[in-house]
């Protein structure tokens, strides 16, 4: 029962069958502890597995790691051949089995096993692949791996709250594509992760600055793509800054330039982005926001990944919020949190600001101010100023209405 090969297809059954982890765990197990063996964390026990098997009603056969397929060379060259997770999974048992593997080949794989991780959600396991990739690429001495795998790990370390350090390593890997002259696909992709850790840290000039150099790099040779992930970081920019007008043009614009045969999964992400923009807006343009779910829930159905879904509902507890019904977002809300949040560090913190409002109109005023005071903190030591600005926006109003004897309003 090698992981990581048991998590996933442990994960697989419990998703077929609609099992929530705490379901499925029922009073054997711990959710904790089945989180961790889904993510590859934790090694099964002859115990557990008998147990699972027992709960899905299958043989523990159903757990059997499949041939590896030969030597990584072979692996390698399967995998990138199809769409087949087991493909993967094979790739990385025999990653595991050829530490030896000339560094070059181990790059290749390692770069093939990180996007698939990447897909899945799982940022522990993505991060071990992206910290290899760094170091290998550096050993090469090659100016274009070197950038793309820095890059790559600069974006996770954004998005799972180290700020600081992902300045750092964007700015290294931009650094490498301008003084190697880089294509415009690589020093782009650079500028782009260096902008969002910037952006994230309120460093809103440098960011500024950052991004329309961005954008004036993939308007003179981008592809459509670049151009629109160039136009969305704008976007982003200027909506921390304060400028909603500038941010929703410039989302509009990377939307219309964008056909959704080009890139179907950043379409969806890109109306998913405008809906979360349109939320926030003050009043919030709830009928926009609802349009760009619909559709981007509609596309999911071709596109869909555990992390979009996740981004889907958690917008959908949004607007349910905004609409009134908070009965819905409740449901919405709990329902996130009864599995493994895939979500990035910025969308786990607007989903606890969420569930602390919500505790908040239930009458549950000390667990709702006390969740937003840790939130606050919490963003403060991460450097997500602008983050943590509007909790303590949040917490502000919050008081005022308790003092004045009022029921906490909807945003």
């Amino acid at each position: 029962m090698e992981q990581p090969f048991f998590g996933r297809r442990l994960r697989e059954l419990r998703q077929e069958r609609g099992l929530s982890q705490a379901a499925l765990a029922g009073d054997e197990i711990s959710t904790g502890y089945l989180s961790r063996l889904e993510s590859g964390a934790r090694q099964p026990t002859d115990r557990v597995v008998a147990y699972l098997a027992d709960r899905f009603g299958v043989d523990r056969s159903a757990f059997d790691v499949p041939a590896s397929g030969g030597s990584l060379a072979q692996a390698l060259s399967i995998a990138t051949s199809t769409d087949s997770d087991e493909a993967i999974e094979a790739l990385i048992t025999a990653l595991n089995r050829a530490p030896g593997a000339d560094l070059l080949s181990r790059w290749q794989a390692l770069w093939v096993v990180f996007r698939y991780w990447r897909r899945q959600g799982r940022h522990s396991e993505e991060r071990a692949c992206l910290e290899e990739l760094a170091r290998i690429a550096d050993e090469l001495g090659l100016p274009e791996l070197q950038c793309r795998a820095w890059a790559q790990l600069a974006r996770l370390l954004r998005s799972t709250g180290e700020v600081a350090r992902a300045i750092g390593v964007a700015s290294r890997a931009y650094q490498l594509a301008s003084e190697a002259k880089l294509s415009v696909s690589d020093t782009g992709a650079a500028l782009q992760t260096l902008v969002a850790a910037e952006a994230e840290a309120g460093q809103l000039p440098d960011a500024r600055a950052h991004v329309d150099e961005l954008v004036r790099l993939t308007e003179r040779g981008g592809s459509d793509v670049a151009r629109t992930e160039a136009l969305w970081s704008a976007a982003t920019v200027r909506s921390r800054q304060g400028d909603h007008d500038g941010a929703r043009d410039y989302l509009e614009r990377a939307m219309l330039g964008l056909e959704s045969r080009v890139d179907l999964t950043l379409w969806v992400r890109l109306r998913l982005a405008a809906a979360s923009l349109y939320l926030q807006t003050k009043p919030p343009m709830v009928d926009r926001g609802r349009d760009c779910l619909q559709e981007a829930g509609t596309a999911l159905s071709l596109v869909g990944t555990p992390v979009l879904r996740q981004e889907l509902l958690t917008l959908q507890a949004y607007l349910a919020f905004h609409e009134g019904r908070f009965d819905d977002a409740r449901r919405a809300h709990d329902e996130l949190s009864r599995d493994e949040l895939l979500l990035v560090y910025r969308d786990q913190v607007r989903l606890g600001i969420l569930d602390s409002r919500l505790l908040l109109l239930e009458g549950r005023e000390a667990e709702g101010l006390g969740r937003l005071k840790e939130l606050g903190e919490e963003a403060r030591q991460s450097s997500n100023i602008d983050l943590a600005a509007d909790i303590w926006r949040i917490l502000a109003e919050a008081l005022e209405e308790l003092h004045q004897g009022r029921p906490v309003p909807a945003p």
